[in-house]
């Protein structure tokens, strides 16, 4: 089995890269719907959700970085084109909200598709022996369960 520097095997190496480009791709598409959702949240609750939305967008940045940096340091190359960022997207697109119950039902909708983007990766990761790129996934799995649990709790919906 011919391995990396890293000592990761080259097939799952290479596996893994696809599927962080995707997960990289898709973070794009949630940072862009942040972006907008703070920009244009209206309402007796803008003050609190515009905040919270900047919070939630500024940690997207990290983790864009977190995975491009992962795609680069197991061999690949991170995609960075607006064109790829599409293709691969399997996010819902928000457009002009500006309502704070949809805003953050689309944030809860789209993390729950990361997280099964991002269950994806640590079970190749896992089989691949890549505990740096396990561990990410592990981390960005229990920050995005936490979130999703307090979006909820403002929403006054059941898990």
């Amino acid at each position: 089995m011919k391995t990396n520097i890293l000592g990761l095997p080259v097939k799952e190496s290479e596996l893994l890269v696809k599927e962080l480009n995707i997960l990289l791709s898709n973070f794009q598409v949630y940072y862009q719907n942040l972006r907008g959702i703070h920009w244009n949240i209206r309402g007796k609750r803008f003050f609190d959700l515009h905040v919270k939305f900047e919070e939630l967008y500024t940690d997207s940045q990290l983790k864009i970085d977190m995975i491009a940096e992962r795609v680069l340091t197991i061999g690949g190359t991170p995609l960075h084109t607006f064109e790829d960022y599409i293709s691969n997207n399997k996010l819902t697109v928000g457009k002009n909200i500006s309502n704070d119950e949809k805003a953050v039902h689309l944030i809860v909708n789209s993390l729950s598709d990361l997280l099964k983007i991002e269950r994806g990766i640590l079970t190749k990761a896992g089989e691949a022996g890549d505990e740096g790129t396990n561990s990410m996934m592990s981390d960005f799995i229990a920050e995005q369960e936490k979130t999703i649990w307090m979006m909820n709790a403002w929403l006054e919906e059941e898990l």
